[in-house]
């Protein structure tokens, strides 16, 4: 078989030698110069979708979508198998970050999944590619203070972050995430399903919606539940971060950890990943079999307009068992 006028073959000692050397360059972090080397390598083996693929790869971690989206297309015009190829799913990422719904479409599709609407991207290149893939989790700032959250998959690369965010994250609740398409760890919950975590790429759609922390005394559970229920009544959000947000080692964190209750709507703890292993912050899981404090560290998402009026709603409905103070805002 000929393409570009050459025989193909496998890769030569040379190919090798600079895409090992490139790949070490890109484990330190120096992306420029495993740049530089795959394509070189590009150069010598151009007929092989690997040397494309690995130059797509390079420009995802480098965010640069139009460079990755660019190559991966040269790597799957290659590819020697229909359906399944890694290749096509680097395309469906950069494609999304780009918001080419149409080229996402064919990608998704080419890999193997069945995607809605008009396979030839007649739903018009405005329309993003919604698939409802259920609930997973999402690791947050994956390379430096890491958190996992929760959210609602709206296609292979996106994420609707349904948690509240711990505010050194950075992210906040209801913000639209791009994520890699290889899970690193599993949260496994009581009633049995597992759920993948991937990992963050970067912010694809932002919230406006800001966040907040108070301190809450709430005498009893229910108590708690009335505010987490209140927020959720008006469209937004409140999470009882000391019961829902633990902390767990990088180890732990990318294993197949348990979580919470698992009915597939309430699906805390998230988790807030260190180096070491310090083990699960002091409050355990709400039914875990820790005695109740009153006192709560809780997060809201809510607007600045709302924010005080739903707490002081959720007073009123028990003001004998209800109380909050040092409401500030921290993303």
């Amino acid at each position: 078989m000929r393409i570009f006028g050459k025989v193909r073959h496998r890769p030569s000692a040379s190919w090798r030698q600079a895409t090992d050397r490139a790949f070490t360059l890109i484990g330190d972090g120096r992306y420029e110069d495993a740049g530089a080397l795959l394509t070189r390598a590009a150069d010598m083996e151009p007929w092989l979708s690997e040397s494309w693929f690995n130059l797509a790869l390079l420009h995802k971690f480098r965010h640069d979508w139009e460079q990755a989206r660019a190559a991966g297309l040269r790597a799957v015009a290659l590819l020697d198998r229909e359906t399944g190829a890694p290749d096509w799913w680097n395309v469906g990422i950069a494609a999304t970050a780009l918001q080419d719904w149409p080229l996402a479409r064919r990608a998704w599709q080419a890999y193997g999944l069945k995607v809605p609407g008009d396979p030839r991207g007649g739903t018009g290149t405005g329309e993003p590619v919604g698939m409802e893939l259920g609930s997973a989790a999402v690791r947050l700032s994956p390379e430096g203070e890491a958190e996992v959250v929760w959210g609602r998959r709206l296609d292979p690369a996106r994420m609707e972050v349904l948690s509240i965010p711990l505010p050194s994250s950075g992210r906040r609740w209801g913000e639209v995430v791009l994520h890699d398409g290889v899970p690193h760890g599993e949260r496994v919950t009581a009633a049995g399903p597992a759920y993948p975590v991937f990992d963050e790429i970067e912010l694809w759609a932002p919230s406006p919606v800001p966040t907040w922390v108070v301190l809450l005394e709430a005498a009893t559970e229910h108590d708690r539940d009335a505010l987490e229920q209140l927020a959720s009544d008006a469209g937004f959000a409140a999470e009882d971060w000391s019961s829902s947000v633990r902390l767990l080692c990088r180890t732990c964190s990318e294993s197949a950890m348990p979580s919470g209750e698992g009915d597939g709507e309430h699906l805390d703890p998230h988790d807030h990943s260190e180096p070491g292993h310090p083990g699960p912050l002091g409050h355990r899981t709400a039914g875990s079999g820790s005695l109740w404090v009153p006192e709560r560290e809780c997060g809201i998402a809510a607007p600045a307009g709302l924010v005080r009026g739903l707490l002081d709603g959720w007073v009123a409905d028990s003001p004998d068992t209800r109380e909050w103070r040092d409401l500030e805002e921290v993303c």
